[in-house]
């Protein structure tokens, strides 16, 4: 894909599905869990993933989606230390390292902006060592709206100074696509293998990769090739 990366200042990146496997949490949410709320209330592991997947989905689109201290207290989990007995499946993209240095080597900001709560910030930080590569991390739990709101880039411009006209926003959410596109983010990009355990399905609506490699020009792939063939932190 070519993308004029002299029109381009800022990087804004989303986490989970667009840097980080979201195997990892399609299995925490729709199997771990279900799983031991299941053995804490003697029903059904059926029973169990019916009635969570509704209760997840009353609050989608909300801060409380990715709130574990909500979430810990509405199932009465402790879903810090749930998280911490599968992190093993943690995962960063391939490719996503290579990305990261073309980027730092073009002098680019680089801003990693997630739903995630700040206890999955510090888990996924500690077990993938990205966090060293970026301008700074901003949670929408810090801005005070999820990035499904349209308001939410506007006000990330009190966190980030950056020109919508001259930034990349990378995404695995069509929804996020959208609202940013609304607020004027100029440059947008859809990632459709968000999970290593699907059938990537390019974007209607974006520009769509399936990894990042994509991105890079290929007279910078020398700059690159240090991080290994894979791309994957361990």
């Amino acid at each position: 894909m070519n993308v004029d990366w002299n029109q381009i200042d800022t990087v804004l990146l989303d986490m989970d599905g667009t840097l980080l496997d979201r195997h990892f949490d399609d299995h925490f949410w729709l199997e771990h869990v279900p799983k031991r709320w299941a053995a804490k209330h003697g029903t059904s592991l059926d029973h169990a993933c019916k009635y969570l997947v509704s209760l997840f989905r009353s609050q989608e689109n909300t801060l409380n989606w990715t709130d574990l201290d909500y979430w810990s207290d509405r199932l009465n989990l402790d879903i810090p230390l749930l998280k911490k007995e599968v992190e093993h499946l943690i995962a960063v993209h391939p490719f996503v390292m290579e990305f990261l240095l073309f980027l730092a080597h073009h002098n680019k900001k680089i801003w990693l902006v997630t739903n995630a709560h700040s206890k999955t910030l510090d888990l996924k930080m500690k077990k993938t060592l990205i966090g060293p590569y970026f301008t700074g991390i901003i949670s929408a739990h810090q801005v005070g709206l999820p990035k499904e709101d349209n308001r939410f880039w506007g006000a990330l411009q009190n966190f980030i100074p950056y020109d919508p006209q001259r930034t990349l926003l990378g995404e695995d959410s069509e929804t996020n696509l959208s609202t940013a596109k609304e607020f004027g983010i100029k440059f947008l990009i859809y990632i459709s293998r968000f999970s290593s355990k699907i059938t990537p399905q390019p974007s209607s609506r974006f520009s769509s990769i399936e990894y990042f490699r994509q991105l890079i020009p290929e007279r910078d792939s020398m700059i690159t090739s240090i991080s290994g063939p894979e791309g994957g932190a361990a």
